[in-house]
C-alpha cells in the first residue's frame, strides 16, 4: 500500500468523526420538566412551554418522592425552534368511551397523538390521560381517525388489533393500568387518515 493510500485510509474516517462532533456540538438541545398534580394544570404549563419554541418529548404518570402522585412531561427545543408553533391537548378521563369522543374531536381539528399514560389524580380517582399535539405552521392539516380499544383480557387485544388493522388503522400506543371505570385494562389508540 502506498503512503497516500495510507493517508487517505486514515485521514478521511478522522476528518468524518471531527465533522460528526462539529455538528453535535452546534446542535443543542434544552429541556423543560413539567410536573403537577392536575391534569388541567399541566395542558396550560405544556401550551406556555410551546409559546416559547419547547415541544412535547415524553410524559409519565406516577408517585414522585416529592410531589406524591404527578403527571411528569420533558418538553424540549432546539435554538432553531420557532415560538409559539404547537399547542397541545391533554386529554384525561375515567372513561375510555369519552376519551374516544375527545380524540375524534381533536383528531377532526388537526391535532395529532403524540403520547398516553395513566395518571392517579389528587381526588383518588384514575384517568387515562393522551397528549396530542397541533402544528400551526400546516395550513393543510392531515385529519386523523382514532380507535381507542380497551380490554381486560391480552387476547381480546389482539384480536381487536388484527380487526383494525384490517380496517387500516395504525397502532400509536398502548397503555397497561387501572382506570377507574375498567379497572385493569390494556389501552391502545390507533389511527388513520381520515376519508
Amino acid at each position: 500500500m502506498t503512503r497516500f493510500a495510507r493517508f487517505v485510509l486514515y485521514a478521511v474516517p478522522v476528518a468524518l468523526l471531527s465533522t460528526t462532533i462539529v455538528c453535535s456540538a452546534a446542535q443543542t438541545v434544552e429541556y423543560k420538566v413539567l410536573a403537577t398534580n392536575k391534569t388541567s394544570t399541566s395542558e396550560k404549563e405544556m401550551n406556555q412551554a410551546a409559546d416559547a419554541g419547547f415541544r412535547f418529548g415524553g410524559c409519565m404518570g406516577g408517585e414522585t418522592a416529592i410531589g406524591g402522585s404527578e403527571v411528569v412531561t420533558v418538553m424540549y427545543r432546539s435554538a432553531s425552534e420557532e415560538k409559539g408553533r404547537y399547542a397541545y391537548k391533554l386529554l384525561a378521563t375515567t372513561k375510555t368511551s369519552t376519551m374516544q369522543k375527545e380524540m375524534q374531536e381533536a383528531g377532526d381539528a388537526g391535532y395529532e397523538y403524540k403520547g398516553q399514560t395513566v395518571f392517579k389524580t389528587a381526588f383518588g380517582g384514575k384517568e387515562v390521560i393522551v397528549i396530542l399535539e397541533l402544528d400551526r405552521n400546516i395550513k393543510n392539516r392531515v385529519q386523523f381517525e382514532y380507535k381507542l380499544l380497551a380490554t381486560t383480557k391480552t387476547s381480546t387485544m389482539q384480536k381487536e388489533l388484527l380487526e383494525a388493522g384490517a380496517a387500516g388503522f395504525e397502532f400509536v400506543g398502548v397503555t397497561v393500568g387501572d382506570s377507574s371505570i375498567g379497572g385493569a385494562e390494556v389501552i391502545s389508540i390507533l389511527r388513520r387518515v381520515k376519508k
